[in-house]
């Protein structure tokens, strides 16, 4: 993990791509705390996710580099009341192999630009407080701000974990 910056091709999920999605979150998801899903989902979910995020206009990015899913983002709705449609909440993962080389950086930056396009007007980052401080580093270095912090409200791993939300307008 870590190491040079790579330059990835940061473009709109396809049908093929939902496999290596898949199997990225599926890591992320059996082996830390970062998401509070316990499992893998299937790839069916995934697809009907990227249907329903067409739907409304959101946008599913790859981060495609060499050929390969190196990683993804996505937009979805904050919340499902019609006043909170304008609002979204971020969700950005990379392939565990090439965290922090700059990514999901690329990954965030082509996401809010999306979303600005899509006339979102404010992002939520919901950010698992892992003690690691890169998911707050990279909302922090795009203008996200402290919005609040939940307290013990995941048990994943044996652990209760917090939440610290962030926020940033978008346009």
């Amino acid at each position: 993990m870590g190491g040079t910056s790579l330059t990835a091709v940061i473009r709109r999920l396809r049908p093929a791509d939902i496999p290596p999605v898949s199997e990225i979150f599926g890591w992320y998801a059996q082996h830390t705390v970062v998401t509070f899903e316990e499992s893998p989902r299937p790839g069916q979910e995934w697809a009907e996710l990227s249907v329903l995020l067409a739907d409304l206009g959101l946008p599913f990015l790859v981060a495609e580099l060499d050929g390969s899913v190196a990683g993804y983002a996505y937009a979805g709705p904050w919340r499902r009341k019609p006043a909170y449609r304008h609002t979204v909440e971020d969700s950005v993962f990379v392939a565990p192999a090439l965290t922090g080389r700059g990514i999901g950086r690329q990954l965030l930056s082509e996401l809010l630009a999306a979303c600005g396009t899509a006339g979102v007007r404010q992002m939520i980052a919901v950010i698992a407080d892992t003690g690691d401080p890169a998911s707050i580093g990279l909302h922090s270095a795009f203008g996200f701000t402290a919005a609040g912090r939940l307290k013990a409200v995941g048990y994943k791993h044996g652990r209760w974990v917090d939440t610290v939300l962030m926020q940033r307008p978008v346009r």
